[in-house]
């Protein structure tokens, strides 16, 4: 009995793990297709006005460890 519990539930991580491998897309006909690449980030300064995003933002701590605004 414990072989076929074991054995029941191997199969059903086997089974389960199939549908998260596919494409998440799906077109208008319902067929699962390569999904569109992400828009890039609208990035605007102070002036409200469209600038070129940086590349990664950088990550400074003040003196208490918290996260601050970098110098």
């Amino acid at each position: 009995m414990k072989r076929f519990v074991f054995a029941l539930t191997a199969l059903s991580l086997v089974a389960g793990s199939a549908p998260s491998l596919a494409a998440p897309c799906k077109d208008a006909k319902g067929k699962f297709v390569k999904c569109p690449a992400p828009k890039p980030l609208a990035c605007r300064d102070a002036k409200g006005h469209f600038i070129k995003c940086p590349a990664k933002p950088k990550l400074c701590r003040n003196a208490k460890g918290h996260f601050a605004t970098c110098k």
